[in-house]
């Protein structure tokens, strides 16, 4: 059973168009259209008038015959009354118009989308990063504006300002005030002392200068204090790019939609393993071939894991069993016991392989012994679903259904390290930063929602975030202090934050059921996606990593840790 690529783009669909309405114009002869032309009607229907000439008049029609042999006879020119001309021109009065402003405010043309090859229209509730950030900037003003400088704080310290920097009064009170200001009206300095405001005869900074000072806001000319100007005049900051549809989607049939499963790992040699049913498929991200490993005997894939150096897999079964695989003969090398259930969760740290299991066991396994495994660590009292090994200080994360993250040391004591017990729910996302010693990331369950940063060194809480909806994976990008974030209820997307700030950087959906599964390429570039609608989603989310230019040359730097 193969990989077979599915397709983004929708089929074209051809449109017919309406022809043009055969219905006649007409207007009633004692009205006349305020402006614009009359269409054009044959001149059997009326008067042969034309552009430019002068209609007759009903007087013209109505003489009879004798009339007309008389003149004729006397060869006299008629009397002709002198005929109203209406004019066929519109002129707009200009005057008291912002045509700048309207200028901006028209809509650009629609772009011509070919008939074939159009692209796929974006999925319902998608929206784009500019819209999300002008969103925020109307908020942020909004605020602003109602509450005041000192009233509300701002959500997020994207602008500064002399005046959000002002000391409130002691005897301010906390609950936020009606500000006197009228955003709707605006009463010039030589008025105020009408409504009781008083005018400023000198500025505050200049006191012998006569010149008004542009910050107040009784000589502002806008109904929108200068601060708010300022905000609105400050440069955004740039976001950078990040493709919203994958560049690759393959189908993966028997693609099991399990929370505690982890059917899917790529591998530093650029091969990606996945978990179908009974049997483990790689596909070769070079050059795109598909080949099947292993089938399973009277048992199903319930996880798979790389080793470090890309030369061997871990496959964990339902029934409890380890399987060592080597990927490039295609050679089952052996088989562990030492579960008595499933085997949801794999982690390697060079040759030690950590498995978690439905029993509440962690087991750790030598593959260079002949012993089944090393040591147990009995810590959670549900299932282990998430297992991730920080080789650098030897610490390995657990996260389980019972909503604990445990923290073992490096020298494998039967007790935890920490005890993180602040989530609400299963924890399966766990994410080690490579760029921060001992920083942890775990994302909760349904009912937590939340992705939450320990310090291992002191065993604190750094920082969270609520996501809005169940957290099922967590990795951090190898090139930038960035993560990204596989969601499932309800909104079934793919996140990519920036750290320490935790701001958005982009929203990526396709998937139409939870993105439980997710890896990495070994680059760093890009991520695959896995979900229960039984596809898999390849995404262009991170930069390449820049090489440090030194002298004319480029040299790799490490991380500092």
């Amino acid at each position: 059973m193969a990989f077979n690529i599915a397709t983004e783009g929708d089929p074209s669909k051809s449109m017919a168009a309406a022809g043009p309405s055969s219905t006649r114009f007409s207007h009633p002869p004692a009205s006349r259209p305020p402006s614009g032309l009359l269409p054009y009607d044959p001149p059997s229907s009326r008067g042969c008038t034309t552009i430019g000439q002068v209609r007759p008049t009903a007087a013209e029609h109505s003489y009879d015959a004798s009339t007309s042999a008389s003149r004729d006879s006397l060869q006299s020119t008629p009397r002709r009354k002198r005929q109203r001309i209406d004019a066929d021109r519109f002129i707009p009065a200009r005057s008291g118009r912002d045509l700048q402003s309207g200028f901006h405010l028209i809509p650009p043309p629609p772009r011509p989308t070919p008939e074939r090859g159009r692209p796929r229209s974006p999925p319902r509730g998608y929206r784009s990063q500019r819209s999300e950030e002008a969103d925020e900037t109307f908020q942020e003003l909004l605020r602003a504006e109602i509450f005041g400088d000192n009233s509300v704080p701002q959500a997020s310290p994207r602008w500064t300002s002399e005046d959000h920097m002002r000391t409130p009064p002691r005897n301010t009170p906390s609950l936020p005030a009606t500000p006197q200001k009228n955003l709707f009206s605006y009463v010039s300095p030589r008025h105020q002392h009408l409504i009781g405001l008083s005018t400023p005869r000198k500025t505050p900074q200049r006191g012998h200068s006569l010149i008004p000072d542009p910050r107040l806001d009784a000589y502002s000319t806008t109904p929108i204090s200068y601060t708010s100007q300022q905000m609105l005049l400050a440069p955004r900051r740039q976001h950078r790019t990040v493709a919203k549809v994958p560049i690759k989607v393959l189908d993966a049939p028997n693609l099991a939609e399990d929370f505690y499963l982890n059917l899917m790992d790529w591998g530093s040699s650029d091969v990606l393993a996945v978990g179908l049913g009974a049997g483990v498929f790689m596909y070769n991200a070079q050059n795109g071939k598909v080949a099947k490993l292993c089938t399973l005997d009277d048992d199903k894939v319930t996880s798979v894991a790389w080793i470090q150096k890309g030369t061997h897999i871990a496959v964990g079964t339902k029934k409890g069993l380890v399987q060592i695989w080597d990927a490039q003969k295609f050679k089952r090398l052996r088989t562990m016991t030492g579960h008595s259930a499933r085997v949801g969760s794999l982690a390697w740290n060079a040759h030690i392989l950590s498995t978690g299991s439905r029993d509440r066991s962690i087991l750790h396994r030598d593959v260079r012994a002949p012993d089944q495994w090393v040591k147990q660590l009995l810590g959670h009292k549900q299932e282990v679903c998430g297992l991730k090994w920080n080789c650098q200080d030897g610490q390995l994360a657990s996260g389980s259904n019972d909503n604990t993250v445990l923290v073992w040391d490096k020298v494998m004591d039967q007790k935890p390290l920490w005890t993180l017990n602040e989530h609400i729910a299963a924890v399966k996302a766990l994410a080690w930063s490579p760029h921060q010693r001992g920083l942890l990331a775990s994302g909760g369950g349904t009912a937590d929602r939340r992705i939450i940063f320990h310090d291992t060194v002191r065993g604190a809480v750094r920082n969270d975030i609520d996501t809005g909806s169940q957290v099922c994976n967590l990795m951090w990008s190898k090139n930038s202090n960035e993560l990204v974030s596989t969601h499932g209820y309800i909104q079934n997307n793919l996140v990519i934050w920036k750290y320490p700030s935790m701001t958005r950087v982009a929203s990526l959906t396709g998937h139409t059921y939870r993105v439980l599964y997710l890896a990495m390429s070994p680059d760093g570039t890009q991520v695959v996606t896995g979900a229960g609608d039984e596809t898999l989603r390849f995404w262009e989310v991170f930069k390449p990593k820049q090489p440090v230019r030194l002298l004319g040359g480029s040299v790799d730097l490490p991380v500092i840790r």
